[in-house]
């Protein structure tokens, strides 16, 4: 599983002309499944999302988790983070999980930080649609997190 953090001061998910996800201070998350990923490594990456210390102390040092700060995740559904450029010019999406298996794993990630975060502090786009994603970066600060296995 992999998720590709940004730090953001906001973000909105956008489908079909409606908002159906907007957070403020956070993480964007986007979020990929492979195969062999399980409800295990879900619940793993959820915990290092939550408690990834990339938010300023008293003293200017990234040093405070989501949680320290109360902030909020917009979490997005990317099969594309497991895409495969190594030959040619496009790219091969086959070390992405079947539909079934990722969104399944998609919601666990989502169950497991909402019980880290709270109910109202995570808010996602739909999976598989096509999707318009605005934010405002912070820093800008990315981080890749991996249950790479």
């Amino acid at each position: 599983m992999k998720a590709l953090i940004q730090r953001v001061q906001h973000a909105t998910v956008v489908v079909d002309d409606e908002t159906i996800g907007k957070i403020g201070q956070g993480f964007l998350v986007f979020l990929g499944v492979t195969h062999g990923d399980d409800a295990t490594h879900a619940a793993t990456l959820a915990t290092k999302t939550a408690n990834l210390r990339v938010f300023q102390d008293d003293d200017g040092k990234m040093n405070r988790s989501l949680c320290d700060v109360d902030g909020e995740a917009l979490v997005i559904s990317q099969f594309t983070l497991y895409a495969d450029t190594r030959k040619g010019n496009r790219p091969s999406f086959v070390r992405a999980a079947a539909p079934d298996l990722a969104n399944v794993l998609y919601e666990q990630y989502v169950t497991e930080l909402r019980k880290m975060l709270g109910q109202d502090h995570v808010s996602t786009g739909r999976f598989a649609a096509d999707m318009k994603v605005s934010l405002l970066n912070d820093g800008p600060v990315t981080i890749e997190l991996t249950t790479d296995h």
